[in-house]
């Protein structure tokens, strides 16, 4: 059974930091491309940042030099550091893996709420 679970989430005034992280079991993410996507009510899904399974990330313009994502095949484990938070980013934040070989598999995690407020 696979599961991704994520972490680290909570209130954080803007301008803070958060460090989530979503830790993998039932897969090895070494084959996997791992991604964090957020969604607030009424809206659809959206990519945040995204990791090939040989460290290539991609971002949203909206995190550019904000927020950072990284990999830990060892630890099976993915993380993303989120600087100089904006009320904007406040959403449930998700993981998600999708295999480098068939992207018909693909999982996702439960969610964490980040909310940036004052």
């Amino acid at each position: 059974q696979v599961q991704l679970v994520e972490s680290g989430g909570g209130l954080v005034q803007p301008g803070g930091s958060l460090r989530l992280s979503c830790a993998a079991s039932g897969i090895s993410i070494s084959y996997y491309r791992m991604g964090w996507y957020r969604q607030t009510p009424g809206n659809q899904r959206e990519l945040v940042a995204d990791i090939t399974s040989v460290g290539t990330a991609n971002y949203a313009d909206s995190v550019k030099g904000r927020f950072t994502i990284s990999r830990d095949n060892a630890k099976n484990t993915i993380y993303l550091q989120m600087d100089s938070l904006k009320p904007e980013d406040t959403a449930v934040y998700y993981c998600n893996a999708v295999s480098r070989f068939n992207r018909e598999y693909y999982y996702w995690g439960q969610g964490t709420q980040v909310t940036v407020s004052s």
